[in-house]
């Protein structure tokens, strides 16, 4: 495959993923966690890269879409492994929710609550046992090399 190709098909396959994460948020209704959120960022930016590249940018910037990519694979990775319960996530988006034990009877009786919270360490889809931060680890890893590819190509 020639260099073009390559940046090609990564710079499609984030902005597939991207597109994808979209998808299921406006038309599926599931709607993304913090650390999901966190996910989408390195995808837009291998994205800009690519479309520099494709443009006739320097080509070491195929390092860079190579940096983006693995990003958001260990960001997906880290979030697979939170919900999965291997390690801690983030307390602004993990746990039980509030401290009932540190409520008074005016908090604990009103209904202005947060709306719309996603916990991160709740799995809301997945498939073949994977979260979609799962698959994005693994499709992120697959652009990584990609990538790295491209960045090492000549032509």
């Amino acid at each position: 495959m020639t260099r073009k190709t390559l940046i090609t098909l990564a710079t499609l396959g984030s902005a597939a993923l991207l597109l994808g994460a979209f998808g299921f948020q406006h038309l599926g209704g599931y709607a993304p966690c913090k650390m999901c959120l966190w996910q989408r960022w390195p995808h837009a930016a291998a994205v800009l890269i690519g479309a520099v590249l494709l443009v006739g940018g320097p080509r070491v910037l195929a390092w860079f879409g190579a940096a983006a990519a693995a990003v958001t694979a260990g960001i997906g990775a880290y979030h697979a492994g939170v919900e999965w319960g291997w390690w801690p996530g983030p307390s602004s988006c993990t746990g039980g929710g509030l401290d009932m034990g540190s409520l008074d009877g005016g908090a604990l009786l009103s209904t202005d609550g947060p709306v719309g919270l996603v916990m991160c360490d709740e799995v809301v889809w997945q498939l073949l046992g994977l979260s979609m931060a799962g698959w994005n680890a693994v499709f992120s890893a697959v652009l990584v090399v990609l990538w790295v590819m491209a960045a090492r190509r000549v032509n």
